[in-house]
């Protein structure tokens, strides 16, 4: 059999940068999320026929959720890159729009295509050694998972499960599966139609326009951020280009935890703290603290079918977040996290709330951290004021922590620099009652401690706050500072 001497020197220029290094991927799954003109379905097609003449005994499924719409979308995009690159002689590739959609190489490799509404055809297919899922978001977990299972045995070269999607709906079950948390044996890449270098003007301009016409479509499309379907209580257009620019501008300096060593008392020794950086550590920090700033951190507790801890801390002088925290952790070890977050950030006024549990906040009296909350009640028996520890959300304080973080959000998102918080706006809603709360499936925990924290902002020590933002007068040049004479300086 004679010898086939491919050049691939021109790859490089031939393939967007953002997606070059993904042709030695080897993943499982590797998953492309993205907008519109973001070249990730033009990729994938490029990798299959590197991956056909290159590697031996492939056969590739290429599938979308219908068949009929198949001929027109991935069968065209591989036949495209095969007559750009001028490789018509080293393919077969069928003619006609009744004939089958099948692609055969001179070595013996195989692309096959599917849509997953033809059951039948997909029952008759076997030995696969790779699949592409195109427009991902059209299909079901459960297409997902019958894929999955078929994509096994052994096979000579590595099995790839890749996946393209515009991300449509952030409810949906892709971002479940990848995004919400590090699956394991999985890559994923954001892009947009900024990252291609193939796209012309007009195209360009189609995109840019949304952003003036229809916001969802410019969220989606030319942001490639997750689409928000129906009315959001913060403002979604603002909330995902600040997410787009996150991306690409990681604002995270330090990511870790604390350590510590108790006294006999079983109270930490302040002298012991320290910081370990860890890269899946639960908290993040965003701006290392300032010695003369004063600061605020909001907590919400886990409860009421939230399943974590939280912690959100704030520059109180500008109004920026500046660390965040999160865990799954026992009451007791929050709180004393809460306590190391708060020393370390000048002693920080700690806010946490106290709906669903006060123990957190027993534990920070107990370990003697009194900058913290203070809240009135009044005792039901006597009807006298009484003083507590820890925020309280009710009909009163919930609304309004709310709008002052929804103006926060419409007037200066930029000081919002956690990816997680954003994306829990987008699924803050009004339910059919008109309360604000989360989507069916979501959370706002992150939401909720950082509306505390704003909202606790008066309380924090105005001596501290008074400090920071003092402008110190400039004396006058050339003389002393004393309070008498005002001399000239003496050369």
């Amino acid at each position: 059999m004679a010898t086939i001497n491919i050049d691939l020197t021109e790859l490089p220029n031939l393939t967007n940068d953002k997606f070059y290094p993904l042709y030695t991927n080897k993943d499982r799954y590797l998953v492309l999320m993205g907008g519109g003109g973001s070249g990730k379905s033009v990729f994938t097609a490029q990798k299959i026929i590197v991956r056909m003449l290159t590697e031996q005994k492939h056969r590739f499924l290429v599938l979308r959720k219908v068949a009929k719409t198949l001929r027109e979308s991935v069968f065209m995009e591989i036949k495209n890159v095969i007559n750009r690159w001028g490789l018509q002689k080293l393919f077969k590739i069928p003619k006609g729009t009744s004939s089958e959609l099948h692609i055969t190489c001179v070595n013996g490799n195989e692309i096959l295509f599917a849509g997953l509404d033809d059951v039948e055809k997909l029952k008759s297919i076997s030995g696969i050694t790779s699949v592409w899922m195109e427009e991902a978001s059209e299909c079901t977990p459960e297409d997902f998972r019958q894929l999955d299972i078929r994509l096994r045995g052994r096979t000579l070269n590595y099995k790839q499960f890749m996946i393209t999607f515009n991300p449509i709906d952030i409810n949906h079950w892709l971002k479940k599966e990848f995004f919400d948390h590090r699956k394991q044996n999985a890559a994923t890449l954001h892009s947009t139609y900024q990252d291609n270098k193939f796209l012309d003007k007009e195209a360009i301009a189609v995109l840019e326009a949304f952003k003036e016409t229809d916001p969802y479509f410019y969220q989606v499309y030319a942001l490639g951020e997750w689409g928000v379907l129906g009315k959001t209580i913060f403002n979604a257009q603002k909330v995902s280009e600040r997410i787009s620019y996150l991306r690409n501008h990681d604002p995270v300096v330090q990511r870790g935890y604390f350590v510590y060593q108790k006294d006999s008392a079983d109270k930490i020794i302040d002298s012991t703290i320290r910081w370990i950086d860890a890269d899946d550590g639960y908290i993040k920090m965003f701006r290392n603290p300032d010695t003369r700033t004063p600061y605020v951190v909001g907590g919400d507790t886990a409860g009421d079918g939230s399943d974590n801890f939280i912690g959100q801390v704030i520059d109180n002088v500008t109004g920026e977040q500046v660390a965040v925290y999160k865990n799954q952790f026992d009451e007791d070890l929050y709180a004393e996290q809460m306590y190391c977050l708060g020393r370390h950030y000048n002693n920080a006024l700690l806010s946490i709330e106290t709906n669903f549990s006060s123990h957190p906040v027993k534990v920070l009296t107990r370990l003697g951290y009194t900058n913290q909350y203070i809240r009135e009640r009044e005792d039901t028996f006597t009807g006298s004021i009484t003083k507590a520890y820890g925020f309280r959300t009710d009909k009163l304080t919930r609304p309004s922590a709310i709008a002052e973080l929804v103006k926060i959000v419409r007037e200066s998102v930029h000081l919002i620099n956690d990816m997680d918080t954003l994306n829990e706006m987008l699924t803050f809603v009004r339910n059919e009652k008109g309360r604000p709360q989360a989507k069916e499936g979501a959370h706002d925990d992150l939401i909720m401690a950082l509306a505390i924290a704003y909202y606790s902002r008066g309380q924090q020590d105005d001596r501290a706050f008074a400090a920071a933002v003092a402008e110190k007068s400039t004396p006058f040049p050339f003389r002393t500072e004393e309070p008498s004479g005002g001399e000239y300086v003496a050369w």
